[in-house]
């Protein structure tokens, strides 16, 4: 039996990709989730779980079924996915293939981080979504077209607000709220 307890973070890089040379450094998605790890490892209290941790590195080698299989298993360890959504994400055969089996086969609820925007009134107005975050979902139609399928919370980058999120229980698999567009509320 496989334990959900891990944060699978999807994110666009690249391709080919290797995390361990200079060019994953100047892939800015990438840049984010190192963040979280950043976090993690300055503070054990932060309550990110590496879902990318949890299995063997894949190669750049590696043929596609491979780095499937893969991402597979390390969704399938997963609590939800935090996925982070930039100007600069790109519709790649890894993310939509993140997306489809995450919402479309294990029904994770996603957690979307705004790099691009630091307030939560950068997200949500009184009229509702902002347009420049609903423009950013046409960048992945997997996820545009699927969200409405599981819990989505949309989140600007900062760091209390995604610590919020990642302690709450309404956006993990095991205990998820209704499906819908979440956000958190204008002070």
């Amino acid at each position: 039996m496989v334990y959900r307890t891990a944060n699978y973070t999807a994110f666009y890089v690249k391709t080919p990709f290797d995390e361990s040379n200079l060019g994953a450094n100047a892939t800015p998605d990438f840049l984010y989730y190192n963040q979280l790890r950043a976090w993690k490892a300055a503070d054990s209290t932060f309550p990110f779980v590496d879902a990318h941790a949890k299995t063997y590195n894949v190669r750049d080698d590696s043929s596609w079924e491979t780095l499937k299989r893969r991402l597979h298993e390390r969704l399938d360890a997963s609590k939800n996915i935090i996925l982070f959504l930039s100007s600069n994400t790109r519709n790649s055969d890894a993310l939509r293939e993140e997306i489809d089996y995450g919402i479309n086969t294990k029904g994770l609820p996603i957690i979307v981080i705004y790099p691009d925007f630091k307030e939560k009134t950068d997200i949500w107005g009184a009229t509702g979504m902002k347009k420049q975050v609903t423009d950013l979902w046409d960048k992945l139609p997997m996820l545009r077209d699927n969200m409405h399928k599981v819990a989505t919370l949309h989140v600007p980058f900062k760091k209390a607000l995604i610590t919020s999120a990642l302690n709450d229980s309404d956006f993990t698999v095991q205990t998820m709220t209704h499906a819908g567009q979440y956000h958190y509320k204008l002070s």
